[in-house]
């Protein structure tokens, strides 16, 4: 099994690739890699891959992932030191709802404004009111 890489450059959030990822998924402390960092660069770089135009799905891919792995994780207390795991998965899993909703929404046919508002379809529209079957007789 080959060994992941795991970096972390502030000065390269600007960017979107790896670094900016890392920074808005919040996983960002590489010092002590696998012990600190919950994905290897080059997992988030197949992930940026995946979705080259599509920022918030190749995040979502990403978030997915890390629910499914730290699902099962438990908190832990040896001594006076307690690890409160189910919280950064229950953070993750709230992050992954709302961005799911967002790219949802982005992804439906729904017009657009100049402003970044989405316009629902009009309410009422020409018609709405005939009768098809009446018509037919």
């Amino acid at each position: 099994m080959a060994k992941g890489t795991y970096t972390y450059d502030p000065k390269n959030i600007g960017d979107f690739g790896k670094d900016r990822m890392r920074f808005e998924l919040g996983d960002t402390m590489v010092e002590g890699q696998s012990d600190t960092t919950a994905l290897t660069d080059e997992e988030i770089q197949a992930a940026v891959d995946s979705y080259p135009k599509a920022w918030k799905r190749a995040k979502l891919m990403l978030l997915e992932s890390l629910c499914r792995r730290f699902a099962y994780e438990v908190d832990t207390k040896t001594g006076p030191l307690q690890l409160y795991m189910q919280e950064r998965a229950k953070l993750w899993r709230s992050d992954y709802d709302v961005l799911k909703k967002e790219v949802s929404v982005e992804s439906c046919s729904v017009p657009q404004l100049s402003n970044g508002a989405y316009r629902k379809p009009p309410y009422f529209y020409a018609g709405m009111q005939q009768n098809e079957r009446a018509r037919n007789r």
